[in-house]
């Protein structure tokens, strides 16, 4: 079986969402860094491989570079290399030129060659009138090279270009860079570069910084508002709670003083209403006058929602407010909801009391059943603005604090039909 990974919490989300900014700039400064860092090397490198190309080529086509090349040409052949002697006319020429060329462009070294490779000029004098050990055969053919090399000094970028006279190739110009100058050149660059990349990175961390307080600043106010809004909701439904088991008690004692049992009303009265003295405690179960009056309230206000109440309760069975509060709450439901016709039932087996209220409205999608007793919820525009939805609600705790549980089923009308059963009040 696949298993899916959880979705980010919401504190978690915060969490990413603090922290992002930040991880933002490190990567941005980073990344930057990085860039510049490869774009500065490029740089030195391809100015690198420019000098000494622009270096070689100037050489190879002074005249008094020429002129000194082509004196030796016929000093030597390829089965007999000159040596330093027979080259030490052009020597006398070219090595100052070399040395001023070297020390005026920065470059490691100026070679000059004879048409079969052999040096003329060199910056160590052991290494004039040798053989160059990376001659290349097509630079002295006419084809100028650059790249790297490694030769006696080490890995070098080099330039070698023909030195030509009167069409033919006398010889050729070698200027070299070590490449560890090259990245002492770019660590000095980068060197430059890393305050900037510092500064930047602190402004940046400080910035975001900045950002994330205020986000997590935000973040708080949502946090009190949601709690406030929470605590707000709490206490609507509270007070709507109260507000609708208010009308039960009020359609009670409508019921009694309409019977004309005064002294009913009165100690109903005094048990509904909040006192500042103890009283002793009496027993929960109301009087046969109480509860004719509340079933009677309660088939008047269905009547005035359009439905005919049935009642099948016997006055004499141990009934309490909680009982009349679920059966007055289911009965003005399936009222509300558009029945014509509402039947309640009470009996009692045992020690436990069984109810139905049964109706022939629309009916209660078994889909919806959870959701119709969660409080809030109704099928009915609140007309009166005190909330809907809370009868239900109201029903379901009520019985199971009195340890029994509301189904829900179809009526023998095609309605909605409400069962329960809770133990008898003591």
């Amino acid at each position: 079986m696949r298993e899916y990974s959880p979705a980010l919490t919401p504190r978690a989300v915060r969490r990413v969402l603090v922290v992002l900014p930040s991880v933002i700039v490190l990567f941005a400064v980073g990344l930057t860094t990085v860039i510049a860092a490869s774009v500065q090397e490029r740089r030195i490198r391809d100015d690198t491989v420019e000098r000494v190309y622009d270096v070689a080529s100037g050489l190879a086509e002074l005249d008094d570079v020429r002129l000194a090349a082509a004196s030796v040409s016929r000093a030597g052949t390829a089965d007999d290399l000159a040596d330093a002697g027979d080259l030490s006319p052009a020597m006398a020429v070219l090595q100052p030129l070399a040395d001023l060329v070297e020390r005026t462009t920065g470059v490691f070294y100026v070679v000059i060659t004879d048409d079969e490779g052999v040096r003329i000029t060199h910056p160590e004098v052991t290494q004039r009138g040798v053989l160059v050990e990376t001659a290349n055969a097509s630079v002295l053919a006419g084809t100028p090279f650059v790249g790297i090399e490694t030769g006696p000094s080490g890995s070098t970028v080099r330039a070698k270009v023909p030195i030509s006279s009167d069409g033919t190739i006398v010889g050729m110009v070698a200027v070299g860079v070590l490449e560890s100058r090259m990245l002492a050149d770019r660590d000095e660059a980068l060197g430059a570069l890393l305050p900037w990349a510092l500064g930047a990175l602190v402004a940046g961390t400080l910035s975001s910084s900045l950002l994330a307080a205020a986000i997590e600043r935000r973040f708080r106010q949502a946090d009190a508002l949601a709690a406030e809004q929470e605590q707000s909701t709490r206490t609507m439904a509270a007070l709507r709670e109260q507000a609708h088991e208010f009308g039960t008690r009020l359609h009670v004692l409508h019921g009694l003083v309409s019977h004309g049992d005064t002294r009913d009303a009165l100690a109903y009265i005094a048990d509904a209403a909040p006192t500042l003295t103890a009283r002793p405690a009496s027993d929960t179960r109301l009087g046969p006058s109480v509860v004719g009056a509340s079933l009677e309230a309660l088939r008047a206000e269905v009547a005035a929602l359009g439905a005919h109440l049935e009642v099948q309760v016997d006055r004499d069975l141990p009934v309490d407010e909680t009982v009349l509060v679920v059966l007055a709450n289911l009965c003005r439901n399936a009222a509300e909801a558009g029945a014509s016709r509402v039947r309640c039932t009470l009996s009692q087996i045992g020690d436990r009391l069984h109810g139905a209220v049964d109706d022939d409205g629309p009916g209660l999608d078994a889909n919806d059943v959870e959701r119709a007793f969660s409080v809030g919820h109704s099928s009915k525009p609140d007309v009166t603005g005190t909330g809907r939805g809370l009868g239900l609600g109201l029903v379901r705790r009520a019985v199971a604090e009195r340890g029994g549980e509301v189904t829900v089923s179809r009526s023998a009308w095609g309605g909605a039909s409400f069962s329960f059963e809770m133990a008898v009040p003591r």
